[in-house]
């Protein structure tokens, strides 16, 4: 069984920084792509950035240059800095391991709210 613990939301003016962490428990962690969604109150869910199990890393447009995916196989971690934030990224960031066609879980979520 896979667990995925996300922290590191909170309140934060627009141009500050957050750094979110993910802690997944389960032997399948290095094997696993990792992922970072968002959910924004009466929208979709969607990607913000994700990587592979060999460390390739893809980003949505809206957030490249701004943040950045990283993960740490040896203390099965998921990191997401955030930097230059803006009103717009304001929303439920979630965490996912999935390997396809065979695990797909998810976090509860963690707010991130950013004032403008």
């Amino acid at each position: 069984q896979v667990q995925l613990v996300e922290s590191g939301g909170g309140l934060v003016q627009s141009g500050g920084s957050l750094r979110l962490s993910c802690a997944a428990s389960g032997r399948y962690f290095s094997i696993s792509n990792m992922g970072w969604y968002r959910q924004a109150p009466g929208q979709q869910r969607e990607l913000v950035a994700t990587i592979t199990r060999d460390g390739k890393t893809n980003h949505a447009d809206s957030v490249k240059g701004r943040f950045t995916i990283t993960r740490d196989n040896a203390k099965n971690t998921v990191a997401l800095q955030m930097n230059s934030l803006k009103p717009e990224d304001t929303a439920v960031y979630y965490c996912r391991q999935f390997i396809m066609g065979a695990l797909d879980s998810w976090g509860q979520g963690t707010q991130v709210t950013v004032s403008s």
